[in-house]
Order: C-alpha cells, then sequence, then structure tokens
C-alpha cells in the first residue's frame, strides 16, 4: 500500500512538472516584442538584439545610419547572401526610438501625453492591438503622422474611431493613422504603462516636443552562427559598459537563460547603470522573473519523482534474480547458437548444391546404352564419348554426408561436454560461497 501511495505521488508530481514546463514556453512565446526573429525568419537562423542606452551615451541619428551602412557589408563577409526571389526582402530590419512628452490637441481637447518618438520599424518590433486604422513607419518621407492610444482618443475626440484625423502637435497639423489599445495588468502599469501615450517620428519628437535623446535601438537579422549577431553589434554599436546594455532576445527564454537567471538570484535588481528601461523590456524583465520561478519550483517537482524512481531501481537491484555473470553467460549462449545456426545453414546450402550437381552428372548417362556387361558407349547425340570405354569399378566408399554429420556430431559432442563443464563449475562455486 505504502509503494501504491508513493507512486501515485510521484505521478502528481510528475504531471505538475510537465504543466508547469508547458506553461513556461507558452508565456514565453507570448511576448510578441521577444519574439520578432520567429516571425522574421521561418528557418529559425535570425537573431534579435535589443540595444539600451543612457541618457549621457551620446548616440545620435547619424550614429545609427553610420551603424545601419556597415550591416550589410558585415553579412556579406559572413557569406549570408539574398535567397528570396521577392525584390522587395530584407535580410534584416531595425528601429530606433526615444522617450519624452508632446502637447497635442484637437479641435476639441488638449493634452499633454508621454511621448515615444519612433524611426525604422518600430511596430514590426511592438506590434500593438489595433483597435482603428493602421501603423506608420518610421522610415516614410513624410514625418506629420502619429498614432495614439484609446485613452488619448477619447480625450480628443470622445471616440476612439478617430483614424484618418487632424491633430496639432506644437501647432503642425499631424495624421492620426491609427488607435492602438494600451496593454493593460498590474505588470504593465508598473513598467509603465500608466497614463496616455502617443507615438510620433522621431524628428516631431526631437523638433517639437521634449526628447530624452535616443536610448532604444532593435533589430532583427541573420545570424550564421551563435553570436554572431550580439558580438557585432557589440562590437559596433556599443559605446562605454556603463552606458549600454546589450540583450538577446531570441533566447531570452530559454530554459538554459532560465537556468543561468537562477544563479544570479539577489544580483539581478543590482543595477550600476544610468539606463531607463522602456515599458516593453519592463515587461520582459518581469517575465523574466515569473518564468523563472516557475522553472525553480518545476525542478522541485521534478526532482520527487526522480528521488522515488532511483530509490524503486535501488531496491529491485537488490532483490534482483540474477547477476550481470549470468547476463553474459546468456548472450555468450545465445551468439554461440546464433553461429551454430548459420554454420548449419551454409551446410544446408552446400548439401543442396551438392545434391543438384551430383543429379546433373547422373543424368548425363541416363541414355547409355550397354552392349555387354563390360563395354559401354554413349549415344550419338551427345557427341562426348566414342568408342568403347571400360564401365567404372564400384568402390566401397563412405558418402560424403555420412562423413559431414559425423564431424557434425562430433563438435555437438564437444559443446555440450563443454556446457556440462561450466555447469559443474558454476554449481561447485555455489556450494562454497563463490570461491572455487
Amino acid at each position: 500500500m505504502k509503494k501504491i501511495v508513493l507512486g501515485i505521488s510521484g505521478g502528481i508530481s510528475f504531471l505538475i512538472f510537465l504543466i508547469l514546463l508547458f506553461t513556461t514556453n507558452a508565456l514565453g512565446h507570448s511576448q510578441l516584442s521577444q519574439t520578432v526573429a520567429e516571425r522574421w525568419s521561418s528557418k529559425k537562423n535570425a537573431s534579435q538584439v535589443s540595444c539600451f542606452f543612457s541618457v549621457g551615451s551620446g548616440i545620435t541619428e547619424d550614429a545609427i545610419i553610420d551603424f545601419e551602412h556597415t550591416v550589410d557589408s558585415a553579412l556579406t563577409d559572413a557569406s549570408v547572401v539574398q535567397e528570396s526571389e521577392n525584390p522587395g526582402a530584407r535580410l534584416w530590419a531595425d528601429t530606433y526610438s526615444a522617450d519624452g512628452t508632446v502637447s497635442i490637441s484637437s479641435d476639441k481637447a488638449s493634452i499633454t501625453a508621454d511621448a515615444i518618438g519612433i524611426g525604422g520599424d518600430f511596430f514590426l518590433f511592438h506590434p500593438l492591438k489595433l483597435l482603428n486604422g493602421a501603423y506608420f513607419s518610421g522610415n516614410d518621407l513624410m514625418q506629420d503622422y502619429c498614432v495614439i492610444d484609446e485613452d488619448a482618443a477619447w480625450q480628443l475626440f470622445g471616440s476612439n474611431d478617430v483614424a484618418g484625423m487632424m491633430v496639432y502637435i506644437g501647432g503642425v497639423p499631424h495624421i492620426v493613422t491609427g488607435v492602438v489599445e494600451r496593454p493593460k495588468g498590474h505588470l504593465a502599469e508598473a513598467a509603465g504603462l500608466d497614463s496616455t501615450l502617443v507615438y510620433v517620428s522621431y524628428q516631431t519628437l526631437e523638433q517639437l516636443g521634449t526628447s530624452h535623446g535616443i536610448n532604444h535601438y532593435e533589430i532583427v537579422m541573420p545570424n550564421p552562427v551563435t553570436g554572431f549577431a550580439v558580438n557585432y553589434i557589440r562590437e559596433k554599436l556599443g559605446t562605454e559598459e556603463k552606458e549600454t546594455e546589450i540583450v538577446e532576445n531570441t533566447t531570452r527564454y530559454s530554459l538554459l537563460s532560465r537556468l543561468k537567471l537562477l544563479t544570479q538570484f539577489g544580483l539581478r535588481s543590482m543595477n550600476g547603470k544610468a539606463i531607463i528601461y522602456p515599458y516593453w523590456e519592463n515587461i520582459a524583465r518581469g517575465y523574466e522573473d515569473i518564468l523563472t520561478l516557475l522553472t525553480l519550483f518545476g525542478i522541485l517537482f521534478l526532482a520527487y519523482p526522480t528521488g522515488l524512481a532511483l530509490v524503486f531501481f535501488c531496491i529491485w537491484w537488490r532483490h534482483r534474480g540474477w547477476t550481470m555473470r549470468d547476463v553474459r553467460l546468456k548472450l555468450m549462449d545465445k551468439a554461440e547458437r546464433a553461429v551454430e545456426k548459420r554454420r548449419e545453414d551454409r551446410r544446408k546450402r552446400h548439401k543442396g548444391i551438392s545434391e543438384k550437381e551430383g543429379a546433373s552428372e547422373d543424368s548425363e548417362y541416363d541414355d547409355v546404352v550397354y552392349e555387354d556387361s563390360t563395354f559401354w558407349e554413349e549415344p550419338e547425340p551427345k557427341g562426348r564419348l566414342k568408342g568403347k570405354r571400360k564401365a567404372p569399378e564400384e568402390k566401397d566408399r563412405k558418402p560424403a554426408d555420412e562423413k559431414r554429420s559425423a564431424r557434425r556430431e562430433e563438435r555437438l559432442r564437444k559443446k555440450q561436454e563443454k556446457k556440462l563443464a561450466k555447469a559443474q563449475r558454476r554449481e561447485k562455486k555455489d556450494k562454497t560461497g563463490g570461491e572455487l
């Protein structure tokens, strides 16, 4: 009964471990801002890297543009070429952004909101849920576009169906291309999404709002060998260590990364860098902590059934009715039987061939006509024997098959004697307590 209870509890513990394992994987893949590489390349050979800069790092838009000009040559040197036949296909994509504030107004109201000035394909990396309209790109020639959240839409227009409407930022008209849903929940609010937020071009934020400078850069690019992308960006774009933090997003939720984070428990909250993380990185770090905690629980729930399995195995091993020597002898016996069977099959095949050859030789003389008991000759159609030949004398010889049978019986007799000797030695060893 005790074994049954332990077995059931071990099974339940293992089931909980599986549930935690699937839950952690599902939560990791649910973070769209961290899975751009999976969406970018179906071959799973791309890497997403994020860079975060301090306010005084000195990263400018020109520095980003200069870096972008080196990426293609670096990929060419690494023998990475575009294989798609689509003329518009790209090997990589990137975005940069800055935090700040803007004053935005409509014909009905005016508000001051937190703003993110974007350049490049920001919404490729952060596909926020659209309630109305569409995104815009930081690469557009016209920079008079903006995307607002639903809170700003209601304050400015009293509705969230406002795509195509006109707003004014610093007195300059801008077109609202879309309205997005702001992520909700305790984690999102703690990450910085607790107030109205609008998305404008980087130029708009710099010229018409209050900007803290470029402090985020993200790129998705081919990763021909492990660490190629993150090492290249760290070498070409990283400034001083205390002014920059570089994160490899593609593997940040992997099991190995979570286990590594467990070893850094107590040190993660210590930050000696003057970096303010954007809301999406704060959310990602929060999920890292949650998944690491679930991983720890999963390890504990896996340790219990694993320990039970080891105990049951040790008990079974101690009470087994055989030894490794018995297994070895049994395997050797099976091998000898297999070899003997192959030999027997080979002898049977040779015997069948010999019988066929003997039958064919006898058939050559079936039509011979003997004129008397001393001479014989072959019929003319055969064309082989001309004249008369003396009939062969019959000799009293033992057939070849009987000789083979005698040899086989002799081998079997010797084999039986060896087996009998082994059994006698084993019996004697058991009686003497293992000492011959």
